[in-house]
């Protein structure tokens, strides 16, 4: 698979916009990717932020037992991410995205995982079968394309850094659960008792022609469904385009540059 765009040749206005290839010229840009994955991920961003459960979690009103599995669904992710990331830590398409002590999150979530469940959490906790599907997904990833493994990260650990924060303070916030934020900073680089919801994301299979920014819509389950009731005819895959640019060892520097920088602010707010 090609780490290059192709050029604009051949392709129509709506197709240039999509791939994120310029009109004039093929160097990538960071905005190009930042608009890519906001335009690509927009629809699956909504939906999160609109479920039930997230209304209901920035008004206060947190139910134990979907608190339960919303954080039994990140351990099982995280687990999976931080195995195929420490696996990959020397690859050079992830190595200079490796920051365990800043950003891993496997202690902490352990934390939450026997104050929610007890001393013999690990008999309690079941992995949904959504949550299994993304598992396997970044086991799939990590052993055989590492370079994808990048956006997995980017995703989670960027989500979280951000979205995670507002949660956490609308948690703070109660009198009896905010009690239950830990007050210092663990020695993996966030906080435990975050408080982050989770949703299966599952990018493009390999094999997939991404690199013209049309990625295949049938290989996700929600957009499977849309296409049986036929309201996605036509469509293409804008992410499919970020995907490829991730490829690219420009981008994977001005990522990990990023990262970098998120997690020195992270350490230096938490001091």
């Amino acid at each position: 698979m090609s780490a290059e765009l192709e050029t604009s040749e051949g392709l129509d206005e709506p197709e240039k916009k999509i791939s994120g290839v310029p009109e004039k010229d093929n160097h990538t840009r960071m905005a190009d990717l930042s608009e890519l994955l906001k335009e690509g991920t927009k629809e699956s961003h909504d939906r999160a932020e609109n479920t039930q459960f997230v209304k209901d979690f920035l008004k206060g009103n947190i139910r134990k037992e979907l608190f339960k599995l919303a954080t039994t669904a990140l351990y099982f992710t995280y687990s999976a991410l931080e195995e195929e990331i420490d696996r990959n830590k020397d690859h050079p398409a992830f190595a200079p995205l490796y920051f365990p002590m800043e950003l891993h999150r496997k202690k902490a979530l352990i934390r939450d995982m026997e104050y929610l469940y007890g001393e013999h959490w690990e008999e309690q906790a079941k992995c949904s079968e959504a949550t299994r599907k993304y598992v396997e997904r970044i086991h799939e990833v990590g052993q055989n394309e590492p370079e994808l493994l990048v956006a997995h990260a980017y995703t989670r650990y960027m989500g979280d850094l951000s979205g995670g924060q507002v949660l956490k303070k609308v948690f703070s916030e109660l009198d009896q659960a905010g009690s239950l934020l830990a007050k210092e900073t663990l020695e993996d680089g966030l906080p435990a008792h975050d408080g982050l919801p989770t949703h299966s994301r599952l990018p493009t299979q390999d094999g997939l022609p991404v690199h013209d920014g049309k990625g295949d819509v049938r290989k996700c389950p929600y957009y499977a469904a849309q296409l049986d009731k036929g309201a996605l005819e036509g469509s293409s895959c804008p992410f499919g385009a970020a995907l490829a640019m991730l490829r690219r060892p420009s981008l994977q520097f001005l990522l990990a540059a990023s990262v970098a920088l998120a997690a020195g602010l992270l350490a230096w707010y938490s001091m």
